[in-house]
């Protein structure tokens, strides 16, 4: 790597190779990582892709299948193709076990949204040894139409996006901004996360080192429980930027130091100044057909109180869910991560990365008033659907309570919600369950 690149929109704050302690210090993080057990095993890792294998081998005959419906000629339909694709933290390199797959569908131009909702899920059953498809919700009304599926034990996020083509080849890159003409905006925000995905990876230095580092914050993030971007927090790919604009200020620096200055640099970071990878392509190839992030333009852009903006055109940002009171607990949570890496690094002190990841204190000894907010359905199957619904309104009761309640100094929602399942006989039953009782619980879930 030449030292005289520059990666980002302004010059390194340091090119400086690690010293000896640099290089230790990042040795003990990944030890810790793996004693947290981030790190999946390799036949677990397998298993993965030949999931996604089958997924592909599904996609081909998915297109044709459909095709064949539309009545199109066996001819055009031997080289329709069809592609998937991963994005998110698979993509990244930074999965652990239990994580999920994000998957991208693509498909030529005769197959539609509907086409894949009505047809997919089937020739995946009978493509598929019995009893892999273990579940199944389909979202097409969703602000990105998705299918979720667990699939032989692995939770499997499947998108879709049709492009203007004829034929999705094998080695189709969608790095090409030509592609997107022609898609409505649900189909460029299910291409957008594979291509925020590569270009995070063409945008920084070294990719070993930014993942290390990544999966230290993620961890970190999830521990303290300010992951989430439904509910308020930063979601993955927005702690992905974060992490990568530190690893361009510092290109050649081991893991540990570009922890570090993330929690040093973060924690004064001068919000609402954006975070950014590259310089924002405006107005771009699609011109005034798709909207880009500018708060000069667009009032609602102007008031995202943290923007972290993503780098694949067009330019959208990750974090415009986050609010005053969610923004107060990051910045609380940043320094603390600041003072204990401050600690790690001073040869005086006893502190370690495992203090780094000590559990959050939510329901302990943060707060003295909870409020909390029960949602039921009378079928698992409903309840899916109303809960995420539920859980997408919560920041606006955040923002609620931020308004009308000046006493208030912030109201932090919980990441993660506590299931239980009740079998009831009657209304009356049904009506004591509702009043958050105990009784009838046959099953508890976390």
């Amino acid at each position: 790597m030449a030292a005289t690149r520059q990666w980002g929109i302004t010059p390194p704050v340091s090119t400086s190779f690690p010293t000896d302690k640099e290089l230790a210090l990042s040795e003990a993080l990944v030890a810790e990582l793996k004693e947290q057990k981030n790190f999946e095993s390799t036949e677990d890792t397998n298993k993965r892709v030949a999931v996604l294998a089958t997924f592909q081998r599904v996609t081909v005959e998915f297109v044709k299948h459909v095709g064949r419906l539309k009545g199109l000629p066996d001819s055009v339909l031997q080289n329709a193709g069809g592609k998937v694709f991963t994005f998110g933290s698979y993509r990244l390199g930074v999965f652990g076990p239990g994580s999920d797959i994000d998957t991208l569908v693509v498909a030529p131009k005769h197959v539609s949204r509907d086409d894949f909702f009505e047809h997919y899920r089937g020739l995946l059953e009978s493509m598929s040894p019995p009893g892999s498809v273990e579940k199944c919700t389909l979202v097409p009304e969703a602000h990105v139409p998705i299918m979720k599926l667990v699939y032989q034990g692995i939770e499997i996020d499947l998108i879709f996006a049709p492009l203007q083509l004829n034929s999705v080849p094998p080695n189709l890159d969608l790095e090409d901004n030509s592609l997107l003409r022609g898609l409505d905006d649900q189909d460029l925000r299910s291409v957008n996360g594979t291509r925020v995905t590569d270009d995070v990876l063409r945008l920084v230095p070294q990719e070993k080192t930014f993942r290390h580092a990544l999966r230290c914050i993620k961890l970190w993030a999830s521990k303290r429980a300010i992951y989430g971007n439904i509910i308020g927090f930063p979601g993955g790919i927005a702690w992905a930027l974060m992490v990568a604009r530190i690893a361009q200020l510092y290109p050649n620096a081991s893991s540990s130091l570009i922890v570090s200055r993330f929690f040093s640099l973060m924690k004064t970071w001068s919000w609402p100044m954006p975070i950014m990878l590259r310089t924002i392509e405006s107005p771009g190839p699609l011109g005034s057909m798709v909207k880009i992030w500018n708060p000069r333009i667009y009032p609602a852009d102007g008031r995202h109180i943290m923007p972290i903006i993503t780098p694949a055109y067009p330019a959208m940002c990750a974090t415009h869910n986050v609010t005053k009171s969610t923004l107060a607990v990051i910045t609380r949570e940043l320094e603390r991560g600041a003072e204990i890496c401050s600690q790690i690094f001073d040869e005086k002190s006893d502190k370690q990365w495992k203090h780094l990841f000590e559990g959050h204190t939510f329901f302990t000894k943060d707060f003295k008033f909870y409020l909390s907010i029960v949602s039921g359905s009378l079928n698992e199957e409903s309840q899916g659907d109303w809960k995420g619904l539920v859980q997408s309104k919560v920041r606006r009761l955040i923002g609620s309570i931020e308004q009308s309640q000046p006493n208030v100094a912030y109201a932090r929602p919980f990441t993660k919600g506590y299931e239980r399942m009740h079998r009831v006989k009657n209304d009356e039953e049904k009506d004591q369950v509702m009043q958050v009782s105990q009784s009838h619980q046959s099953i508890k879930t976390h």
